[in-house]
């Protein structure tokens, strides 16, 4: 549920059409790919857009945004890429209902998104809440990702640990999920993951976000629909020196905010301690990148700070065929969007024992402790990403491991 503070700033937002209030146009176009998911209608701020159906209108609409001023001409190219192979991976899913409607619903939605944000942009809180009214943004990026999802090779890893996760935040402990990060839609595939059997961890999880996702006209609309801790990361404080001094009192905000919603309890966060997006190795393959100690440490201290109960719990994600990333990380904002129909999955690893793995290592030395720990929470999802992705790539392996289920196929 929105803060009241958010609807009115929702309810008050300048739609691209000029009117009052976003409109509740909708078009209705084939139901998400997964077929024991419900059917999401393609809503939209633009009512224009609602009735653009095929590849030919849209390409219409880009070319003339372009010559209306309305759309930067070196995108145009770039964007025809993006509906291209979004097209292609969508298509060629061999899902029934994949078709250039669907295709071209989807993508409409996109523009129509990022054109209402050129015009009236959303500015991110510290911390902010997942919009759904009067727009539904959560629906309009796992409609989107759903397009991509092959469920039939997809996985939730050890559902158990996940019903033990939800025990914890109805008691008012806090959990803290550290895991790799993939690609621009790991927060769907989360979702899309847990929706079946754990609602309420698919849409009250809190995601600590880079600079990007609330940044790049792209992201932004997709990330409006999730819960956001929002910081800027180690590897972008420098991009900008001018600006450095404001992105540190940003994060002090920040913390200020996480650790008042730790200390209401009942609260479930999600952070890639790498600081970014996992990319290949020197022989192309892809490994959940090193945790840097620092982010694990702040984790720890915010959680044994807290006035309830926290858990530190490991976590595995597949899924970057889905989305993959640039090979090298870009100081730029904006960055040409690759697709692909896939399997995906994730995996939660069991809870570090904090106590015993700093008893373990040793030392007096506190750096060396949370060098120890970050280690310890790395390795248990390196080896739990190991099984993961093969019991997604290959179907007789994954039928002889009780621990990945399928539950949206039921």
């Amino acid at each position: 549920m929105l803060h009241a503070t958010q609807q009115r700033a929702a309810a008050g937002r300048r739609p691209f059409a000029g009117a009052r209030a976003a409109p509740r146009v909708v078009a209705h176009s084939a139901a998400t790919v997964a077929t024991s998911l419900p059917t999401v209608d393609v809503q939209f701020h633009q009512p224009k857009l609602a009735g653009v159906t095929n590849e030919q209108q849209f390409k219409a609409v880009i070319k003339g945004l372009v010559a209306q001023g309305k759309f930067p001409p070196q995108l145009e190219p770039a964007w025809e890429y993006f509906y291209d192979n979004y097209k292609k991976a969508v298509i060629n899913s061999g899902v029934t209902g994949a078709d250039e409607k669907l295709v071209t619903q989807v993508q409409a939605s996109i523009l129509d998104n990022v054109l209402n944000q050129a015009v009236d942009p959303y500015t991110f809180p510290s911390f902010h809440t997942r919009l759904i009214e009067p727009y539904n943004y959560y629906d309009f990026g796992q409609r989107y990702v759903a397009t991509l999802i092959d469920f039939q090779n997809s996985v939730l890893g050890f559902r158990e640990r996940f019903d033990r996760v939800q025990e914890l935040l109805d008691q008012k402990h806090n959990v803290v999920i550290l895991a790799n990060h993939q690609t621009e839609a790991d927060p769907g595939v989360f979702a899309h993951m847990l929706g079946k059997t754990h609602p309420q961890l698919a849409t009250d999880v809190i995601y600590v976000a880079g600079d990007r996702v609330v940044t790049d006209p792209m992201c932004k609309p997709f990330s409006m629909g999730r819960n956001l801790f929002c910081v800027h990361s180690k590897k972008h404080m420098d991009d900008v020196p001018e600006l450095k001094a404001a992105k540190m009192e940003t994060n002090r905000k920040t913390l200020v905010a996480m650790q008042r919603k730790l200390n209401a309890g009942g609260t479930l966060m999600w952070i890639a301690p790498s600081g970014g997006r996992d990319r290949p190795n020197a022989d192309g393959e892809w490994v959940p990148d090193k945790f840097d100690h620092t982010a694990v440490e702040l984790m720890r201290n915010l959680a044994q700070r807290a006035k309830q109960p926290g858990h530190l719990m490991p976590m595995s994600m597949f899924s970057y065929p889905m989305m993959p990333p640039p090979t090298t990380i870009e100081k730029n904002i904006g960055e040409r969007r690759l697709t692909a129909f896939t399997g995906v999955g994730i995996s939660l690893c069991e809870e570090l024992d904090v106590a015993a793995i700093i008893a373990a290592c040793g030392s007096e030395d506190k750096e060396v402790q949370q060098k120890a720990l970050a280690t310890a929470a790395h390795d248990a999802v390196k080896e739990s990403y190991a099984v993961l992705s093969k019991a997604i790539k290959d179907p007789a392996f994954r039928a002889t491991r009780k621990e990945f289920t399928q539950p949206w196929m039921a």
